[in-house]
């Protein structure tokens, strides 16, 4: 073999003659088809047409049987291997394989005590399906809230603050026209699938559905990323490993930039009914969208703060909740973290209890590290809205996104405090004293509102008044016939009240669940005028 797969003394080149083998190359070809044996081996006659085997033949290459006598044939033989023998790290094949992934979870619950019967659609099988549910959709409900109060939103620019209520997945697919490399920043707190999860969203998942659900919205998240931008996802031990090996694939492995270990409490012994270790800590991971391009700006705490924080531990300090202006002493409200030195307090307001709240410090910590003032800080999983309200009171811009009607309404309630000039969090040391703006919007709802009413009614009459409109305003699926399922009433009433809700699901035309901007114009949808032309501003504006 001549020197371009060969050293000068003979030895042959493992990985090039590997690379060229994927690629196809033309010269390596030729010379394998030149000898019998590689001929016979590696080559598959069809129709007269010698057909390569190329997998076949790179494990060939990288066995530790061959080139036995050569140095290179004890390098890097420990580590784990498949069933063949064949190195996981050799492997160009190897990820994260679960039953569902080459699906899409649409994932749409909007109330925290609602089930739901979750809408996959095949990448290979549905692709058109997919297209549709992913394509831009049509949003409304514009408000804009500033120190003049709220009132209805006239425009929107690239320079505004939003808050859009609605299916994350379909919200985050609806951004990248404007947003696309846009992003520098992406924090997310997603649902931790634990089974048993107080907090608001569908906890409930089994990892399949899960792994496909996180998957499906990291990936056009990175889209919206910049070069230099930086994502961070927090999470606790239940999903942890499986999301790092996720992220590993969609960021790639490269670009995984550190673990962080986020303490979520202090213990004084063994308060716990359970004979076992205590949780007491989340993991956040970091990585880059290219760490070729990122940019880590490092902050030192006050040598001061770090001493009297080491000297005297963690102190509990009454707390105002940011949206009725009240103050606690009740020790049993706060919950006191950690992190880099810096005693930090998290809240539960007795109005709401609102479990989920972040700490503002700890996202204060993320934004500084990768943002500068007007830079886009985006969370779209924002529960009760610390990011936007952190963000705002930094100077950067945000885009957050929130589906649980409950959760909404205290993000807005929450970022009019912000604005008001409310002291809490770390308002005081970023001298913040009011102003800036947010608008909120929604998607706009088809037949997901019909989804809503199916999942919320508790009744066989109610059940009956939400079959009766979708017949009349409903978009129902093409094999469904109304005169027949009418015909059937007395069967469909026999079925438990789960089954008639799954069969009254399945009636609707999925593809229609939002309206598609592809199709503000129809009259069928009933967009208002003022809707359009602030749809028409986001979606042409750059």
């Amino acid at each position: 073999m001549d020197s371009t797969y060969c050293t000068e003394d003979g030895v042959l080149l493992k990985n090039k003659i590997v690379e060229a083998a994927l690629a196809m190359r033309p010269d390596l070809i030729a010379k394998l088809l030149s000898d019998d044996g590689m001929r016979r081996n590696f080559f598959t006659e069809v129709t007269g047409i010698q057909v390569f085997d190329k997998v076949k033949f790179q494990r060939f290459v990288m066995n530790k049987r061959f080139l036995p006598d050569s140095y290179t044939s004890f390098k890097n033989k420990t580590g784990l291997t498949n069933d063949e023998r064949e190195f996981l790290s050799e492997s160009r094949e190897v990820v994260l394989s679960w039953p569902y992934k080459d699906c899409v979870l649409e994932g749409g619950q909007t109330k925290e005590d609602a089930g739901r019967n979750e809408v996959f659609w095949n990448e290979l099988l549905a692709p058109d399906e997919i297209n549709r549910l992913t394509e831009p959709k049509v949003l409304t409900g514009f408000k804009r809230c500033d120190a003049a109060g709220k009132r209805e939103a006239e425009d929107i620019s690239m320079n505004d603050n939003l808050v859009i209520k609605g299916n994350n997945l379909l919200a985050l697919h609806s951004l990248k026209n404007r947003y696309a490399g846009q992003v520098k920043l992406i924090y997310i707190d997603p649902p931790y699938n634990t089974g048993n999860d107080t907090f608001g969203y569908n906890d409930n998942f089994n990892r399949s559905a899960w792994l496909t659900f996180m998957k499906n919205r990291l990936e056009v998240a990175k889209t919206l990323l910049r070069e230099d931008g930086a994502i961070y996802v927090q999470i606790d031990y239940h999903q942890a490993h499986y999301i790092k090996v996720l992220m590993d694939e969609i960021f790639g492995e490269k670009n995984f930039q550190r673990e962080i270990i986020w303490r979520i409490g202090w213990l004084s012994g063994y308060k716990t009914a359970d004979n076992n270790w205590i949780r007491n800590h989340d993991t956040i991971l970091f990585y880059s969208k290219d760490a070729g391009h990122l940019v880590f700006n490092k902050y030192y705490i006050p040598k001061s703060e770090y001493k009297d924080c080491a000297k005297n531990g963690p102190e509990r300090y009454p707390v105002e909740d940011v949206w009725n202006g009240n103050e606690y002493d009740d020790l049993n409200s706060i919950a006191i973290v950690s992190y880099s030195g810096e005693t930090v307090s998290k809240m539960l307001d007795p109005d709401d209890e609102v479990k989920g709240q972040k700490s503002e410090k700890l996202i204060e910590r993320i934004i500084r590290a990768h943002t500068s003032e007007g830079d886009i800080v985006l969370d779209f999983f924002c529960g009760t809205g610390t990011t936007g309200a952190v963000a705002m009171k930094m100077r950067r811009r945000f885009i957050m996104v929130e589906q649980l009607d409950r959760h909404v309404g205290i993000t807005c309630r929450r970022l009019e405090k912000v604005i008001g000039g409310e002291q809490s969090g770390v308002s005081k040391r970023n001298g913040w004293q009011g102003g800036g703006s947010f608008v909120y919007c929604e998607l706009a709802k088809a037949n997901q509102r019909f989804v809503d009413e199916i999942e919320c009614a508790a009744t066989s009459e109610e059940l009956a008044d939400v079959w009766k409109n979708m017949q009349e305003t409903g978009f129902l699926s093409w094999k469904v016939n109304p005169k027949e399922i009418d015909g059937n009433a007395e069967d469909f009433a026999k079925l438990c009240m789960e089954d008639r809700k799954r069969f009254l699901m399945e009636c609707l035309d999925k593809n229609l669940l939002y309206v598609p901007y592809s199709e503000m114009d129809d009259m069928e949808f009933g967009i208002s005028e003022h809707d359009k032309r602030i749809n028409n501003l986001f979606y042409q504006a750059r």
